[in-house]
């Protein structure tokens, strides 16, 4: 008997020593023993772990915030911590670390709870997945005039933003290297799907129209619209998305294109007031409202029934439309005298190509306001510069070239409208010189442009309004902006420096072959100087090197 009492004193004496054991152990939120990333935070409250991690992180910011390598295939790129929300979620970590381990004794390694914004992260990745990805081919059902055209889908490789952001995630920070997977990007929408949107929504839309009965709100028929299988064809949108899946819908915007001739029967469209210099002074033209057919609600309306059988039949109110700028806006900004004017000119009259597109870019920027804090932008403002547009074959620079191309000139127009907001004051927030120099500009402050890749903006920062003024005469285009005066602005050159000397290139001779004599290049520095009451308050400086370009010779070379 004597072993089994004996024993049966072991075991009580045991148990209370592991007891006190654990006790030490678990003591405090975060049980004895663990860490996260080196820092100790055994036996700490939370709040007392948390700023102990914190510190750690501190002490470490700059390693943290180095750029980490990642590797898309056989392509390898960086991301910044901070541009992408890469961090280690500190109170996520120490609630992690407060979990109590099975057996409260020794040392555990925890890891951190790593947060990153996936969305940040794919755009930051996207040039460098670029070279590798291969998109997917949208799914679509066309039309070829009334009769829908499939175009089925093909899968494509990529990245999944969640994927690659779990596998930051999971390696950051303990490494600064990071493979993130190239996955297959299956488009949603099947070629079953796409044969059921032809034979179930494509194929009846367009097989007869829609008689569409307009009321005013008070409830007053207007008239009626027919909208024709063709209007529909031209604004029915079958096209999948970047994921390849398709969502029906009606586009108003190309529905009142489709519909203009009809419309114009309906509606009173609403004019926005406008300041246009007169005898010296800006005049304020008031703005009037209009009424519209609501096509965003019957463009939804629309394709409840373009599936159904004729005869079909849908309602439209016509609503009230205020102008977009009123007259007491306008009062209200301040647009009270001419701040400044740039003239540069041409060559050929009226009737040249070039001379055309500059008219034509400044016919369509006449008149524009540009309210404090907003950015004007040239290609926004003007769209696309095509044929349908209006604009003509002149020359234009493409790859080192001068060719001919539509909307060549209108670099001109750009330059003009340049200096003119330069010499506002306007803040420069993109431009590009060219990469020859043309004596007709002043050289360093002038812009080129190129729809829809290469713009012209700038901001007006400015306490009040900016009207955009322009004329021309047979050799000249005029910029002026009329707001109220905030600095006196000139500029200061400096010696051309680094010049190069053209090369002759030989060309093959036809319509496609500009003969140029060649234009050295040099580099120049050109500073914008801004005065207030004769005082300089501020220099902004610009720079910009000219390629030297080459004596283009239409002919072979000789031998």
């Amino acid at each position: 008997m004597k072993p089994l009492i004996a024993a049966g004193i072991a075991v009580a004496i045991a148990v209370p020593v592991a007891g006190a054991g654990a006790a030490y152990a678990f003591s405090g939120d975060v049980p004895r023993g663990t860490t996260v990333l080196g820092v100790d935070l055994g036996g700490k409250s939370r709040s007392e772990a948390a700023r102990a991690l914190d510190a750690g992180l501190a002490a470490r910011a700059e390693e943290l915030g180095k750029p980490v390598t990642v590797q898309v295939a056989d392509q390898r790129g960086t991301v910044q911590p901070a541009d992408v929300g890469l961090a280690v979620d500190v109170p996520a970590t120490v609630a992690k670390a407060s979990k109590r381990s099975v057996w409260p004794f020794g040392s555990r390694a925890v890891d951190p709870v790593i947060t990153v914004d996936a969305d940040r992260l794919d755009r930051a990745l996207q040039p460098t997945a670029a070279k590798v990805a291969q998109a997917i081919t949208r799914p679509a059902v066309t039309f070829d005039g009334l009769t829908p055209k499939p175009v089925y889908p093909a899968p494509g490789k990529g990245l999944d933003k969640q994927s690659s952001a779990d596998a930051l995630k999971a390696s950051w920070p303990r490494s600064d290297r990071v493979a993130v997977p190239v996955v297959d990007i299956v488009p949603q929408t099947t070629r079953a799907d796409v044969d059921r949107l032809v034979t179930e929504l494509a194929e009846p839309a367009v097989a007869a129209p829609v008689a569409v009965a307009v009321k005013k709100q008070t409830g007053r028929t207007a008239g009626a619209l027919a909208v024709s299988p063709e209007a529909i064809a031209a604004s029915l949108n079958l096209t999948g998305d970047d994921r390849g899946k398709i969502t029906p819908k009606v586009d108003a915007g190309k529905l009142r294109t489709a519909l203009k001739t009809p419309l114009a029967k309906l509606e009173k469209v609403p004019s926005d007031a406008q300041v246009t210099p007169a005898g010296g002074k800006p005049v304020v033209v008031a703005s009037t409202g209009g009424e519209l057919v609501d096509l965003n609600k019957l463009s939804g309306d629309l394709l409840t029934v373009l599936p159904k059988a004729a005869p079909r039949a849908a309602t439209a109110s016509i609503v009230p439309v205020p102008p977009k700028t009123t007259s007491e806006e306008l009062q209200k900004l301040g647009i009270k005298e001419r701040v400044s004017t740039f003239t540069t000119n041409f060559t050929g009259g009226l009737n040249y190509g070039r001379s055309k597109n500059i008219i034509q870019a400044a016919k369509e920027v006449d008149g524009a306001i540009v309210k404090p804090g907003e950015t004007f932008s040239l290609n926004g403002h003007t769209g696309p510069r095509g044929y349908a547009e209006g604009y003509v074959d002149a020359p234009v620079i493409v790859d080192g070239k001068l060719t001919p191309g539509v909307g060549g000139g209108v670099s001109q127009f750009t330059t003009t409208l340049f200096n003119a907001g330069y010499y506002a004051g306007m803040v420069d927030v993109e431009h590009q010189p060219h990469s020859y120099w043309f004596s007709r500009y002043p050289s360093v402050i002038e812009a080129t442009i190129f729809y829809p890749t290469l713009d012209m903006k700038f901001r007006n920062e400015t306490p009040y309004g900016v009207l955009i003024d322009t004329s021309y005469t047979d050799k000249s285009i005029t910029v002026s902006m009329w707001s109220t005066k905030q600095y006196d602005i000139s500029t200061e050159w400096s010696a051309k420096r680094n010049p190069t000397q053209p090369d002759p290139v030989h060309l093959k001779p036809g319509p496609e072959c500009v003969a140029t004599e060649g234009i050295p290049g040099f580099t120049q520095d050109a500073w914008r100087i801004f005065r207030q009451d004769g005082k300089e308050i501020n220099r902004e400086k610009f720079t910009w090197r000219y390629d030297a370009e080459p004596k283009q010779i239409c002919g072979t070379a000789p031998n």
